[in-house]
């Protein structure tokens, strides 16, 4: 195959390109669905292609094939070309790619034992498990409903590009994302939706104790329901957890850092960015407001160590103590930039380009203890979790719904809350934090842009996170 991807690079140099890339891909996926402990669906399914993209004229052309005959090698090749050339004419400013650290290697994320290894009914016994567990634990609401979505996904590329980048990886995936829905007659329902995701094999999951964190968060969700009260109004003191603030920390900071976002290449699909090309050591927040990306941490759902384009993947500092610093750059953004590319190129599989995309994006933790958050606060809000967010096309204001919720009086916990609601500008956010804790909680997702649309493994984190003076609100949902 490595000889194929060559002649293949060579070929696309001899008819005209200026740059060449060629990439095999492999996805290995299957999936599992569960209903209330019983099996609703399982499916496998290989996704495998042939990926090529050239740079000819000044423009860009990409073309894929699931067939890796000469026949359908050469039409791939050909109508890549003549996409670049049809394309060059509308070229405002020719592209061109930057220089970069281009790898020449082969990795894997090894397993302590592979997928296949364990039965279906090993993996379903974990569905089951968990919910007569929780069907145990709640004694004071009905479990209406414990759905579950678990994946395993077997990524395997090759990549060679005519600038000489070599890289292939194996990075085998795991997910289990859970719905549950609690009812009361009288108090209605709470719903809570989340995700477990890494890198790594089945054991991952059994690492994490997720079944014990299932049913300690579903008992702390059944007092919310029951004894919910009605939230503080008005400007308050907010403590938000690492879930919520990952997830702003994501919206707010990782989307409008792409630098293919912020030229306007996602305009049409999913909008702006607050960010402009000159705001490189603009001031966004206080000296607590220091954002990285990095692919590279080990276990982590968006783990990677050469993206797309062959690049080394590294640590960026995307905010780094309220300054704007750093963009994610694919080769084509950088040279525009006039800086190399960090390694932010990826794709979701061989019919797909490569484009600007996050990997682990998080808020850098603190120094304080929970405690230590609230000991001055006398009147306040912790937000542990949220039901629902939105947020604007250029990602500045925003807005998410807290789902377990408590008061703060008088530097403790008291009532859970229902519903608050936390309606802020990127910058107040940023600008308002004042004291960070000391761990950081990681959430996985499938991060969503392109066009066709790429799902892509993500990590979204932050420690606990103290605002100051923020006005609080109560939805009507």
């Amino acid at each position: 195959m490595e000889d194929k991807l060559e002649a293949i690079v060579d070929e696309a140099r001899r008819l005209g390109a200026s740059y060449s890339e060629a990439r095999v891909q492999r996805n290995i996926v299957v999936s599992m669905s569960s209903r209330n402990g019983a099996l609703i669906n399982v499916e496998e399914k290989v996704d495998e292609g042939l990926a090529v993209r050239v740079l000819a004229d000044g423009a860009l052309g990409f073309s894929s094939t699931d067939r890796m005959d000469a026949e359908a090698i050469s039409r791939c090749i050909d109508f890549a070309l003549s996409r670049a050339k049809a394309s060059s004419r509308y070229m405002r400013r020719p592209i061109g790619f930057s220089r970069a650290k281009l790898g020449s290697i082969k990795y894997e994320v090894k397993e302590k034992k592979f997928f296949d290894s364990y039965d279906i009914s090993d993996k379903l016994s974990l569905h089951k498990s968990i919910y007569s567990m929780l069907r145990d634990a709640l004694k004071r609401v009905e479990l209406e409903v414990f759905s579950v979505e678990y994946m395993e996904m077997i990524e395997e590329k090759l990549i060679m590009n005519s600038d000489g980048g070599f890289v292939g990886s194996r990075i085998p995936r795991i997910s289990f994302r859970y719905n549950i829905v609690l009812h009361d007659p009288v108090k209605g329902s709470i719903q809570r939706v989340n995700e477990y995701g890494f890198s790594g094999g089945f054991d991952k999951l059994k690492e994490q104790r997720i079944d014990e964190c299932i049913i300690d968060e579903s008992r702390r969700l059944e007092k919310v329901l029951l004894e919910g009260v009605k939230p503080p109004s008005g400007v308050v003191d907010v403590v938000v957890g690492g879930e919520v603030a990952g997830l702003i920390v994501h919206e707010s900071c990782g989307h409008p850092c792409e630098a293919d976002r912020i030229l306007g290449r996602e305009a049409a699909q999913a909008g702006l960015s607050f960010i402009k090309p000159s705001m490189k050591g603009v001031k966004i927040g206080s000296r607590y407001a220091t954002v990285v990306d990095d692919p590279t941490i080990p276990g982590s759902f968006g783990f990677y160590l050469y993206d797309d384009e062959c690049v080394a993947a590294r640590r960026k500092y995307l905010y780094r103590e309220g300054i704007v610093e750093e963009f994610l750059h694919n080769r084509w953004t950088a040279n525009i930039f006039g800086e190399e590319s960090n390694g932010s190129a990826r794709a979701l599989n061989y019919r797909s380009e490569p484009i600007v995309r996050m990997s682990n994006t998080y808020l850098t933790p603190g120094d304080y203890s929970f405690e230590e958050l609230i000991e001055d606060i006398r009147e306040g809000v912790y937000i542990s979790s949220y039901m629902e967010w939105n947020i604007d096309d250029e990602r500045w204001n925003q807005r998410y719904v807290g789902l377990e919720a408590y008061r703060i009086i008088g530097g403790e916990l008291r009532d859970p809350i229902r519903s608050p609601v936390l309606e802020i500008t990127t910058g107040d956010f940023y600008s308002k934090i004042d004291a960070k804790g000391c761990e950081i909680k990681f959430e996985a997702g499938l991060c969503g842009k392109g066009e066709p649309m790429q799902g892509i493994p993500v990590w979204f984190g932050s420690p606990d996170v103290r605002l100051r003076g923020v006005k609080l609100g109560v939805s009507t949902l």
